[in-house]
């Protein structure tokens, strides 16, 4: 039987990378020389996917964020944190907290997230989002994996946390439109994580989000 040996050596992300394709009759059979789990890891490192936590204001999704981030970091992950107030800052000022605001202000969200995490990047994205609508369609608008994590807290816990005192002064009338106080917040029916930061800790919660990529195989760590 007739055949053809080609051997090629390539570099992915610093790691050597040696095949031998084997050409029989038209077929081609790979042999890898490196282990294949050690592939499977640097693929799974390359690839990008959003992870939405939702959930009133004070409720620990920056907290939570904050320490995703410092995970998939300090082991080698491409990795961004989406911080609704720092988005509110910068890339949505100048936007209320009207309906129609808000939906603008999670579209912006959406397409920063999307563009992330289709080149690679773990984007971890932490803001209100109050209404299903609109993260039904912060989940159309990704185009990789989208995981939704709801950061459940009850309103006098987030009351007891609140440092700057917005819930004090949305019930004094001082705010308009606040989340949990005259603005609704409509809880996921199905999300993908529930994390009780009332009865959890943040290591605890942040071990939940963990465990559920492993389960889908979007992280190897």
């Amino acid at each position: 039987m007739k055949y053809v040996v080609l051997c090629v050596y390539s570099t992915v992300f610093g790691v050597y990378l040696s095949c031998i394709f084997v050409i029989f009759t038209g077929k081609i059979k790979i042999k890898w020389k490196t282990k294949s789990t050690q592939v499977f890891k640097i693929l799974l490192m390359t690839r990008g996917f959003v992870i939405w936590l939702t959930g009133l204001p004070c409720s620990g999704k920056t907290t939570i964020g904050k320490n995703l981030f410092d995970f998939f970091k300090t082991r080698g992950y491409k990795v961004e944190l989406i911080d609704g107030d720092i988005i509110r800052q910068y890339i949505s000022k100048g936007l209320g907290f009207s309906r129609e605001d808000r939906f603008e202000n999670i579209r912006r969200v959406s397409f920063l997230a999307n563009i992330l995490s289709r080149n690679g990047v773990i984007a971890i994205v932490a803001v209100i989002s109050p209404y299903r609508e609109m993260r039904k369609m912060a989940r159309d608008m990704v185009e990789t994996d989208f995981i939704e994590v709801f950061v459940n807290a009850p309103v006098d816990v987030c009351k007891q946390r609140d440092v700057k005192g917005m819930y004090k002064k949305a019930e004094k009338g001082e705010i308009k439109g606040f989340t949990g106080v005259d603005d609704p917040y409509e809880p996921p029916e199905n999300p993908d994580v529930e994390c009780r930061t009332d009865v959890e800790s943040v290591e605890q919660s942040v071990r939940k989000i963990i465990d559920l990529l492993r389960e889908r195989n979007l992280i190897s760590v």
